[in-house]
């Protein structure tokens, strides 16, 4: 696995540097958002293939969160900096106990080499049981939690625990489809802390990812 760079943040210039303080400092403090994700398109094309819808939404994720360095930020060594990359760890359900085990596949920007990884890792680790599905390592330091709840349709939802710990990855979930008027919508919930991201931020991530779910015909090159 490739190792994720690490770059420290220039604390003297960084303009975020007093929001930053107060939120997590001062005032520590998180929030989350619930909207609806248009997935009309996006499933259709992947139907089209007979690929797997779960591995698309870890790499559309990934892949908006990816394009701003606020959702990249983490402490590391007491060194605060950002990631170049982030890495999806995700749940992996277990029909026969009920259980599930968080699994990690290293991110690529070619949708067709991530999709592979993602199968080669379900096929290895898949029905391994356990909090993490593989034994030979822990989840790598640039990894954030992603998941899908795909039983339940929900207007929101929300996850808020830091625990006086210095982490600053957001948090994402899925739920249920619901059909609308021919249209597949997916109720999606992100959960940021807000040292690191503004609404604005949260904008731009949800901007970015419908418009790559409308338009991922033209990531399936290769598959």
């Amino acid at each position: 696995m490739t190792m994720a760079r690490f770059t420290p943040i220039d604390m003297n210039t960084w303009p975020r540097r007093e929001h930053f303080h107060y939120f997590a400092h001062m005032a520590p403090t998180g929030y989350s958002l619930t909207v609806e994700v248009d997935v009309t398109r996006l499933r259709a094309a992947l139907k089209r293939r007979e690929l797997k819808f779960y591995p698309a939404y870890l790499w559309l994720v990934t892949h908006s969160l990816n394009a701003q360095e606020a959702f990249r930020l983490a402490e590391k060594e007491g060194v605060l900096g950002v990631y170049d990359t982030l890495t999806p760890l995700y749940a992996v359900f277990h029909r026969d106990d009920k259980t599930f085990s968080m699994q990690w596949t290293e991110f690529d920007e070619n949708f067709a080499a991530f999709y592979r990884g993602w199968v080669r890792d379900q096929e290895r680790y898949g029905e391994n049981h356990g909090f993490l599905a593989r034994r030979d390592a822990l989840p790598p330091e640039n990894a954030y939690t992603v998941s899908c709840m795909p039983w339940v349709s929900f207007r929101h939802f929300a996850v808020h625990s830091y625990d006086s710990k210095a982490y600053y990855f957001p948090s994402v979930e899925a739920g249920r489809f619901e059909e609308w008027d021919g249209r597949t919508i997916l109720p999606l919930s992100i959960t940021c802390h807000h040292a690191a991201t503004d609404g604005w931020h949260v904008k731009g991530f949800l901007e970015q990812l419908q418009r790559e779910a409308d338009g991922f015909e033209e990531r399936l090159t290769g598959l």
